[in-house]
C-alpha cells in the first residue's frame, strides 16, 4: 500500500502507546496512507507545504556568510575569513542534486492526480502549485549543474539487483530550461492570477520564473561564445547560439504578461526608507510576487538582523556586524545625473577632500544606496551608526584604538577622548565595521529583531516586480528593442531618485549589468548572473587588482572586497579641524584574490553519482 509520511506534528497530534504484541498488527498512528491524505484539502495543504519549505535557494539571509563569497561584501567574523583567503573556488561550489526532494515531489504529483475526493479546482490548482515546485527545482539545478536528468515520475526500484532502469542520462542543457518554460506555461491557468497571494505559487510566480529562466537560457546562448571550452559534445553543457533570439523573445513576453503589481512607493519623502521598506513590508505589498515566510508566532525565524545588527544598535552581545558590504558595491551607485564615479575623497593632486559631517560623501547619489547599505552618518532602529576609524592630526599621523569606543589623550588634551567610533572599524577585529559599511537591506528595525531569544520574521523575498521590468529590459535591450529597455529601466529608476530618463542610446550591456548590481545586491543574483553573461572568470580572475576606478563597466575585475574607512580632522586653530575625511583601505584579512575557474561555471558532479549512474558525464574543465 503506498503511503507518504508527514511530519506528525504537522498534522495530528501522537497517539496512545501499544503493547508488543499488537503492535505489527496495528495501522500506524503517524503515518497517513495516501487515500486519507488527498481525501482531505487541509492534509493536502500540509503535505505541500513540506514541499515548499524545502526550496532551494543558495544565498538566503538565513546564511548571511554566503554574501561574501564575491565582492559584495566583507565577512567581519574570524570564523569566516577564508572567504577572503582562498585563491581558488572549489569546483563543487554551489553544487545541488537532490533527487530525493524531486523524488517526493513527483509522489505528490501522481497520488494527488489520483485523488477522487478533492474538488477539481483544488487538486488542479495542488498539481500547478506542484509543477512549479520541481519546476523551480529544476531550474536551481540547471544553473548550477547544467543538463540533468529529467525524472518526472517516481522511480521505484524493484531490488533485482539491477538498476539499469533507474539509470537515466543527463539531457541537454537546454532541454531542461525548454522543460521549465514549457511547465510554467502549461500551469497558469490553475494557479491563481491574484496579487494578494505570495506565499503559494500564482499565475504571476510562474511567469516571473519563466522569464528569469529565458533569459538565463538567453544569456548562455548568446554569450557562451566567449568561453567555448565550456561545452560538451552532448549539450548537457552549453545552447547553440541560434537559440538566443527565441529564449529572449519568451523573457520578454512572460515579463510583459504580469499584471496587477507595481514598484513599492508607499514612502515618496524618503526613497531610501522606501526602498529599505520595500524588503520589510507584507502588508499589502504591490511588488512581491513570490516570497519565503518566517512567522514570530510559529517560531520559525531568521537571524540576519541579529547577526548584522551595528553595535551601537545590538539587543543583546556583541557578536553582530558580521556582513560589511565592500565599497565595491558602495562605489557602483551612481550619481543623480547617471554618471558612474568613485566616491571623491581626494582632488587630482592626491590631497583629502574634507567634509562637515561623513554623510555628505554620499549625498547625490542613488537613493538604493542608503536604502540598501549603512554608511557613516546613517542610523539604524533610530541610532546613528558610529563608524569612524580614529583623529587624522594635522602632521597626518593617526591616533587611534584596538577596541570599539576605545580612549586615548589627544596632543594637547589633559583627558581620555573615544578615538574610534563605537561601531569600529577596527582592522581585524571581528563584528566591526571593517569595511567601514554595514548592511540595511532586509535588517529589521522590530524591537527583539536582535535578540537571540526572538530574532525577526522578515520575509525573503525571491521574485518581484523590479527585478522582471529589469529581466524584460535585458530581453529587449538583446532583441535590439532599446527604446523597450529604456522604458522599463527608467521605471526602476525613477523609484530610486534618478529622475534624469535614460534614452535608447544610453541602453548598453554595461548598463544593463551595472541596474541589476545596485537594484539586486544582496538578493542572491550576482553569481548565477556573472556566471550566464560568462563573466565571472573575468571579473574573478584571481588577480589582486586594485578597486576600479570605472565602476560602471561590467568586465572590471573585482578580486578583493575593499573598504573606506572615515576620520576625524584633529588640528586645533585650523581651518579644518573637526571635519571628516575619508581613506580607502584593504582588510588586512584579504589576503588572496577570488579566483573563479572555467570549471566553476558548472559545478562538479561527485564521483558517487557517475559510479553509480555511468551515464552521468562530467562537467568540463575539472
Amino acid at each position: 500500500m503506498k503511503k507518504i509520511t508527514i511530519t506528525l506534528l504537522a498534522l495530528l497530534a501522537v497517539c496512545g502507546g501499544c503493547n508488543d504484541d499488537d503492535f505489527l498488527n496495528r495501522e500506524p498512528k503517524n503515518i497517513l496512507l495516501t487515500d486519507q491524505i488527498f481525501a482531505n484539502e487541509q492534509l493536502t495543504l500540509s503535505a505541500i507545504a513540506d514541499l515548499y519549505d524545502r526550496y532551494p535557494d543558495f544565498q538566503r539571509t538565513d546564511r548571511w556568510y554566503e554574501f561574501t563569497n564575491f565582492d559584495e561584501a566583507f565577512a567581519s567574523n574570524f570564523g569566516d575569513y577564508f572567504r577572503h583567503q582562498n585563491q581558488e573556488y572549489n569546483y563543487d561550489s554551489w553544487n545541488y542534486w537532490d533527487y530525493g526532494y524531486l523524488r517526493d515531489i513527483n509522489l505528490f504529483i501522481q497520488q494527488c492526480g489520483q485523488s477522487t475526493a478533492l474538488a477539481p479546482a483544488v487538486k488542479d490548482r495542488f498539481l500547478a502549485e506542484a509543477r512549479f515546485i520541481r519546476a523551480g527545482v529544476y531550474f536551481e539545478l540547471v544553473k548550477r549543474m547544467g543538463g540533468v536528468p529529467l525524472i518526472l515520475e517516481p522511480l521505484t526500484y524493484d531490488f533485482s539487483g539491477d538498476a539499469t532502469s533507474l539509470r537515466n542520462p543527463r539531457k541537454k542543457e537546454s532541454e531542461i530550461y525548454d522543460f521549465i518554460i514549457s511547465e510554467m506555461e502549461a500551469i497558469q491557468t490553475a494557479l491563481p492570477d491574484n496579487p494578494a497571494t505570495k506565499l503559494r505559487a500564482t499565475k504571476a510566480a510562474a511567469l516571473a520564473l519563466e522569464a528569469r529562466a529565458a533569459l538565463y537560457a538567453g544569456s548562455i546562448a548568446r554569450y557562451g561564445a566567449n568561453t567555448p571550452q565550456v561545452s560538451l559534445p552532448g549539450g548537457e553543457v552549453g545552447i547553440p547560439a541560434e537559440r538566443a533570439t527565441g529564449y529572449y523573445q519568451t523573457a520578454l513576453k512572460a515579463a510583459q504578461a504580469i499584471t496587477g503589481y507595481l514598484l513599492y512607493q508607499k514612502n515618496t519623502t524618503s526613497l531610501s526608507d522606501n526602498f529599505a521598506n520595500l524588503f520589510l513590508d507584507k502588508a499589502n505589498n504591490p511588488e512581491v510576487i513570490f516570497a519565503y515566510d518566517y512567522k514570530l508566532k510559529s517560531g520559525k525565524v531568521v537571524g540576519w538582523t541579529l547577526d548584522n545588527s551595528p553595535l551601537t544598535s545590538a539587543e543583546e552581545g556583541t557578536n553582530g556586524g558580521r556582513l560589511n558590504p565592500s565599497l565595491n558595491l558602495v562605489q557602483s551607485f551612481e550619481k543623480l545625473d547617471n554618471t558612474f564615479a568613485p566616491l571623491p575623497i581626494a582632488d587630482a593632486a592626491g590631497s583629502p577632500i574634507y567634509y562637515s559631517n561623513p554623510a555628505e560623501l554620499f549625498a547625490g547619489r542613488d537613493a538604493r544606496l542608503a536604502g540598501t547599505v549603512l554608511y557613516p552618518g546613517s542610523s539604524f532602529k533610530g541610532k546613528p551608526v558610529d563608524i569612524w576609524a580614529g583623529y587624522r592630526l594635522g602632521n597626518g599621523s593617526v591616533v587611534t584604538a584596538d577596541k570599539p569606543g576605545g580612549q586615548k589623550t589627544l596632543p594637547g588634551g589633559t583627558t581620555p577622548v573615544a578615538v574610534v567610533g563605537l561601531d569600529g572599524p577596527v582592522d581585524g577585529l571581528e563584528f566591526t565595521a571593517q569595511s567601514g559599511f554595514y548592511v540595511r537591506k532586509y535588517m529589521d528595525p522590530a524591537v527583539g529583531s536582535a535578540q537571540i531569544g526572538t530574532q525577526s520574521e522578515v520575509w525573503w523575498v525571491r521574485y518581484r516586480y523590479a527585478e522582471v521590468l529589469l529581466n524584460a529590459a535585458e530581453a529587449a535591450f538583446e532583441l535590439g528593442q532599446k527604446s523597450v529597455a529604456a522604458d522599463f529601466m527608467n521605471q526602476v529608476r525613477a523609484r530610486a531618485g534618478l529622475t534624469k530618463p535614460l534614452t535608447a542610446n544610453d541602453i548598453t550591456f554595461d548598463r544593463i549589468v551595472h541596474e541589476r548590481k545596485v537594484e539586486l545586491a544582496f538578493e542572491g543574483h550576482e553569481l548565477w548572473d556573472y556566471k550566464r553573461w560568462r563573466l565571472a572568470h573575468v571579473v574573478w580572475n584571481g588577480v589582486s587588482a586594485d578597486l576600479t576606478k570605472n565602476p560602471g563597466k561590467a568586465d572590471e575585475p573585482s578580486t578583493r572586497v575593499f573598504g573606506l574607512w572615515p576620520y576625524k580632522v584633529y588640528n586645533p586653530g585650523q581651518p579644518n579641524d573637526g571635519k571628516w575625511v575619508f581613506q580607502q583601505v584593504l582588510p588586512s584579512r584579504v589576503t588572496n584574490a577570488h579566483r573563479f575557474r572555467l570549471g566553476n561555471y558548472y559545478s562538479f558532479i561527485s564521483d558517487e553519482i557517475r559510479t553509480n549512474n555511468p551515464q552521468i558525464v562530467r562537467n568540463p574543465n575539472q
